[in-house]
C-alpha cells in the first residue's frame, strides 16, 4: 500500500543521460527456467562478455538475493510472488541507472513475469526462456535440490510439487542442452546489437 507521505523525487541526471555516458541503452534480461537449466551460468557468461566489451552490466542471481534483500522469504507461492516483485523493482533501478541487468530466477508464474514487464519502459524488459528439458535439469542437479525434493526434504519445489509456467511469447528462447553458455551469450549480444541496445 502506497503511503501518503512518500513522494517520488526526480533526479537531475536522467536515465538517458546515463545511457549516453555508458554509450549503450539499458535493459533487463529476465532469465527464467527450471532450477539447473543454466540461468545463472548464462547470465554470468553474458555479464563477462559485456564487461569485455566495456559495457555496464550486473547480475541479480536468485540465491544471492535471498542471502540479503529477500532472506526472510520462503518458497510458498505468496513468498515467490513477493520475491519476484522485489527483484523486478531492483532490476528497474539498475535499468534507470543506465545499466544492463540480468536476472537469474526461476520465476515460475507467467502472471508475475508479466506484472514485472509492466513496470519497465518500451523494449526495456527482455524475457529469456532458458528452455532445457526438465529431465536434463534434474539429471544435472548442480545443488542437489532435485534429490532433496524427491526425498521430501524440500517442499514446493518447482517441477516436483510446484508448477512452472513457461513463457508463451518470450523475446528469446535459449536451449542450454544444445548450446554452450559462451555461444548463447554471443547470440544474446547479437540480439542486443540488432535491437539498438548495444
Amino acid at each position: 500500500m502506497l503511503q501518503k507521505n512518500i513522494v517520488w523525487h526526480t533526479t537531475e541526471i536522467t536515465k538517458a543521460d546515463r545511457q549516453k555516458l555508458n554509450k549503450h541503452k539499458s535493459c533487463a534480461l529476465w532469465f527464467t527456467g527450471y532450477s539447473g537449466s543454466g540461468k545463472s551460468t548464462l547470465a554470468n557468461e553474458l555479464d563477462f562478455q559485456l564487461y569485455s566489451l566495456g559495457k555496464k552490466s550486473y547480475v541479480l542471481d536468485g540465491d544471492n538475493v535471498r542471502h540479503g534483500l529477500n532472506k526472510e522469504l520462503g518458497f510458498s507461492q505468496k513468498d515467490r510472488v513477493e520475491n519476484i516483485r522485489r527483484v523486478g523493482e531492483v532490476a528497474k533501478l539498475f535499468v534507470d541507472s543506465g545499466q544492463i541487468v540480468m536476472t537469474a530466477f526461476i520465476s515460475p508464474y507467467r502472471k508475475d513475469r508479466e506484472q514485472i514487464r509492466q513496470i519497465f519502459g518500451q523494449d526495456e524488459f527482455i524475457e529469456v526462456f532458458i528452455d532445457c528439458p526438465f529431465e536434463i535439469c534434474e539429471m544435472r542437479d548442480p545443488k542437489g535440490l532435485y534429490q532433496k525434493a524427491r526425498k521430501g526434504e524440500i517442499k514446493d519445489f518447482t517441477g516436483i510439487d510446484s508448477p512452472y509456467e513457461p513463457p508463451i511469447n518470450p523475446e528469446l528462447t535459449i536451449n542450454t542442452e544444445q548450446h554452450s553458455a559462451r555461444d548463447a551469450a554471443r547470440y544474446i549480444i547479437k540480439y542486443l546489437k540488432d535491437k539498438g541496445i548495444l
